[in-house]
């Protein structure tokens, strides 16, 4: 699973200042009215970060109750909240175990690629049974996911990243290797955060993730109780999906489970 603790949660919003949350929210939202979703209802989100996806769809108006593992993320997603006036619900859950006490919901959603933190078959097949007992009947689950086609011939294995702040510059090296046969890709972190005395802060962590092709993530949902309704190439109205498509945006219907067995 990610953790994103500590310092590197706090700076998480700063290395992602440049996506568009907004957009993407407006497409999720786009996607749940063009399959046949009630929209504007209860929505459950797993893997919030920092919140950024919640807000946005708070304002959407969406009734938003927002999950995540990291106790530190969600810190910052509680402060964000609370700036912005948002009126969503932040609660700390393991997406593989996520309990709401009866609590039922017409969309869920779990962006950026983070439903790939789970990374074997079984593990992300309780990601789906959970999310489909906290959905309601036909029911909506729209998610992102690493496309492994795109993965295999053309990550990148070593990225560096600079911002400048306040109080120095920060840099980040991302160094990246891919497990083949797992399908997985491990992201190893290092950060430092450069002050103008010449003294510095070093920050590792690492992140693995898992990436699929689109085939095998139906199987899983149908093993799920899931009906895969339709696939996008990003955040994009385009179904045309290849070895250059990087992320992929599905939207799942919660079926009849014994009807999908008979």
């Amino acid at each position: 699973m990610s953790s994103y603790i500590g310092r590197h949660a706090e700076l998480y919003d700063l290395f992602y200042a440049e996506k568009d949350y907004a957009g993407e929210a407006a497409f999720v939202d786009q996607c749940v009215h063009a399959n046949g979703g009630s929209g504007r209802g209860p929505m459950l989100e797993l893997a919030c970060g920092t919140g950024r996806h919640a807000i946005e769809f708070g304002r959407l108006g969406y009734d938003v109750v927002a999950t995540d593992y990291s106790e530190d993320m969600l810190a910052q997603a509680k402060a964000r909240s609370h700036r912005e006036g948002s009126g969503a619900a932040f609660q700390q859950a393991d997406m593989r175990e996520v309990n709401l006490a009866g609590q039922r919901f017409d969309t869920a959603v779990c962006l950026f690629d983070s439903i790939g933190y789970v990374q074997t078959n079984d593990a992300v097949r309780e990601v789906l049974l959970g999310v489909w007992e906290h959905l309601n009947a036909g029911g909506l689950f729209v998610f992102e996911y690493w496309h492994a086609a795109a993965m295999l011939v053309g990550y990148d294995p070593v990225r560096v990243k600079r911002w400048s702040t306040d109080s120095g510059q920060i840099i980040r090296i991302s160094e990246t290797s891919v497990d083949t046969a797992n399908q997985t890709c491990r992201v190893d972190y290092t950060i430092y955060e450069l002050r103008p005395d010449n003294s510095y802060t070093e920050i590792r962590e690492s992140q693995v993730n898992r990436f699929f092709l689109v085939q095998e993530m139906s199987v899983l949902l149908k093993s799920a109780g899931f009906e895969l309704l339709r696939c996008y190439a990003g955040f994009f109205d385009d179904e045309n999906i290849d070895q250059n498509t990087w992320h992929v945006v599905a939207v799942a219907r919660k079926a009849d489970r014994a009807a999908m067995t008979a």
